[in-house]
């Protein structure tokens, strides 16, 4: 069975699977969120279709399924074993108010254990339901369709809302309660409580239903949704893995070479931190060559970037591997992803030029923190616990390279002092984020809705100012501006951003209609649609949202029926966010 397994092959049986089941099979979204503030990167496959679960229909119907790629950070501390990544790909299917619980099981059982499929072992398989809580009932319906298709109750286990509750994916909308499925890897248990979920490595999970029953409004409460949907996510990797009876993830085809190309770089051999620099680069890989062009930065999704690519460098370190080799390691990443993902092949020289880039910058920023851990040691003949985190926060200095650099000189570095700093700052960090990051696509309202529509409005103006060169690269969108990126290779003067200030204006106070149809993409763009994501990231059937004479765009929506009583629309800033890209914020006064 081995042999027979490669992740092009699982793709495309997943996907064969769900067609033959009514499924209409939807391209990979963005790794870059658009409109949608409250995730940095596209987390999983449901972020971008959170108009669609919230019941606006899809141009190709209630059911879908594709091949997502996705990114996440919150698990980055576990990194390093054998199953857990910051960039993958999860296969999908959604259920857009058609079928729920028990059609989505039978589909997922069928699909794991059938000889026509996977044909896994059934008496390996145990599933995980929701145990219920003050907000939602305990999920027996669900553990009753497991049995019934021949699952023993001791292998249905009932864990709470921490393991078995997916969503929202910002601070309100759509969620439910899961069921998740794990394969044993016949590694012996790791205590009397060894149990699917626990960490240990003997148990995969690799495949995840949820039921989407419950909308979390912004006071915390859990209501009922009108439209019930299931979304489920298969973790590639992880599936991959147990099919070619690997023990880890990296040792299938997806991470094999370049785990093969560190062994050769490195000095020490260590495969925790090999992993590391594996998943670390391919996820930096992905996210600088996706289209929407993010860059390393100090700010949002490129201090996600530089964090990934920084820490992978200093595990390059511990590995004994010196001097730049990210680049030689992105080759190898793209050679084995391009081909199904031409964008890495289409952005490579970015990819390698930003790598190489950051490896330099975070060169110049060790030699600083080396200097400071010298002056610090100079003054006072120690280091705390606090002082490392002031080298860590001020200039990316690793809390082990001072650890290293104070043991040469008999000094120790407080580790506990060090994690409460680190902690204190983190969760510093996160209430920041969660006040300014209050809404997205599941944020329906007024004010976000007709923001979402001013992007289209100033998309249009900047192409009748500038020119047919300006393209979309991106928004977000709260209710209280929009921010739009926008391709154009130098500032903006004052006098064209004033005048597509007025054209926007003017479009409002001439209160022109907003309406949708659904058409093909190919239609679309022939009839003067823009849709600059088009090729890759919409499907063969679109919405398209016109306003008025003004402007024609492919979009999810949602949006106003008319520009009547919108407001008057600000433009606040113009700066650069990176090479060739620009990048407004505007608001709309009442």
């Amino acid at each position: 069975m081995a042999e027979a397994w490669s992740g092009s092959k699982l793709v495309e049986k997943y996907l064969e699977f769900f067609k033959a089941k009514g499924h209409a099979i939807i391209p990979s979204a963005s790794l870059i969120p658009e409109n949608d503030p409250t995730v940095l990167f596209t987390a999983a496959g449901m972020h971008p279709l959170v108009p669609f679960l919230l019941g606006q229909p899809h141009p190709l119907g209630k059911r879908l399924a594709n091949n997502q790629k996705c990114l996440r950070t919150d698990d980055i501390e576990q990194v390093g074993d054998a199953s857990h990544h910051t960039f993958f790909f999860m296969l999908g299917n959604w259920s857009l108010g058609d079928y729920f619980k028990k059609e989505a099981i039978e589909m997922s059982w069928e699909f794991l254990t059938s000889p026509q499929w996977l044909g896994l072992e059934k008496n390996r398989l145990s599933v995980t339901v929701f145990a219920g809580d003050a907000d939602a009932s305990r999920d027996d319906y669900s553990a009753g369709v497991w049995a019934s298709l021949g699952v023993p109750t001791e292998r249905i286990y009932y864990n709470p809302k921490k393991d078995n509750w997916w969503g929202p994916a910002g601070s309100t909308g759509p969620c439910g309660p899961d069921t998740e499925m794990f394969y044993d890897t016949l590694k012996p248990k790791c205590g009397p409580n060894c149990k699917p979920g626990c960490g240990c490595g003997k148990y995969f999970e690799i495949w995840n239903d949820v039921f989407m029953e419950y909308g979390k409004t912004a006071d915390g409460k859990y209501e009922k949704l009108k439209q019930q949907n299931v979304d489920t996510g298969m973790g590639l990797e992880r599936t991959l893995a147990v099919l070619q009876g690997k023990d880890n993830d990296y040792e299938t085809e997806l991470f094999k070479p370049v785990m093969d190309g560190l062994r050769k770089m490195s000095k020490k051999q260590d495969a925790t931190s090999q992993r590391i620099v594996a998943d670390h680069l391919r996820s930096a890989v992905f996210v600088l060559g996706d289209d929407r062009a993010v860059t390393p930065s100090n700010v949002e999704q490129g201090y996600i970037v530089r964090r990934l690519i920084r820490r992978s460098i200093r595990h390059a370190r511990l590995l004994g591997i010196e001097g730049k080799f990210c680049k030689t390691i992105a080759q190898s990443i793209v050679a084995i992803y391009g081909k199904e993902w031409p964008e890495l092949e289409r952005n490579k020289e970015r990819v390698y030029a930003e790598l190489e880039r950051e490896e330099e910058r975070f060169s110049s920023a060790l030699e600083h923190g080396v200097k400071e851990f010298n002056s610090l040691v100079a003054q006072n003949n120690t280091v705390t616990g606090k002082d490392a985190f002031l080298l860590y926060q001020s200039f990316g200095f690793p809390l082990e390279m001072t650890i290293e650099l104070a043991k040469e000189r008999g000094l120790t570095v407080d580790k506990k002092v060090f994690e409460q700093e680190f902690e204190r700052h983190r969760q510093l960090s996160r209430e920041g984020a969660g006040q300014r990051f209050k809404s997205g696509l599941a944020d329906q309202s007024e004010a976000t809705v007709a923001l979402h529509t001013a992007t289209h409005l100033l998309h249009a103006a900047l192409r009748k100012v500038l020119g047919l060169e300006v393209k979309q690269m991106g928004s977000n969108i709260t209710p209280e501006r929009l921010r739009f990126d926008f391709s154009w290779p130098q500032k903006v003067a004052p006098e064209q951003l004033k005048q597509a200030e007025k054209l926007v204006n003017d479009a409002i106070g001439r209160s022109l209609k907003v309406t949708r149809e659904e058409m093909p993409l190919e239609q679309a763009k022939a009839g003067g649609a823009l849709a600059f994501f088009g090729d890759k990231y919409s499907p063969e059937k679109v919405s398209v949202y016109t306003v008025g004479d003004f402007s024609k765009e492919v979009c999810a929506g949602p949006h106003v029926q008319t520009l009547e009583g919108m407001g008057r629309f600000k433009i606040q800033k113009e700066e650069a966010v990176a090479a060739g890209v620009r990048r407004i914020k505007a608001v709309l006064e009442k």
